[in-house]
């Protein structure tokens, strides 16, 4: 179910993005190109309705199935005794020596190049 709504919410997003790019910011738009057209079956006031409607109701379809998606996704009580399973093993692991930054590190001898 929650991929099912998170690929719809995917697909919103695209045709949102598609409407939005299609409409002309003062009014033109895709409605504008239709100006010429006198025998058309959509007015260029209808087109322009249309691209708003449709921008406002995939606007609201994508917050309501964000919100749908937030409530439904997968919880799992693994992801908790992993959590507390990787706690004990931090716990129980044995430490090595620390280490001390004022002291210079050991001088590891080199081998003879000649030999």
């Amino acid at each position: 179910m929650y991929l099912f709504i998170s690929i719809l919410i995917l697909v919103i997003c695209v045709l949102l993005g598609l409407i939005v790019l299609v409409q002309n910011p003062k009014g033109g738009g895709l409605a504008a190109n239709f100006a010429g057209a006198g025998s058309q079956i959509m007015g260029v006031r209808q087109t322009a309705d249309f691209l708003e409607k449709a921008t406002w109701s995939l606007a609201i379809g994508l917050l309501v199935l964000s919100l749908v998606g937030t409530m439904i996704v997968p919880r799992s009580s693994n992801v908790e005794i992993k959590q507390s399973q990787l706690q004990d093993r931090v716990n129980t692991e044995t430490q090595t020596m620390p280490i001390d930054f004022t002291e210079p590190p050991p001088r590891e001898e080199s081998p003879d190049p000649g030999q």
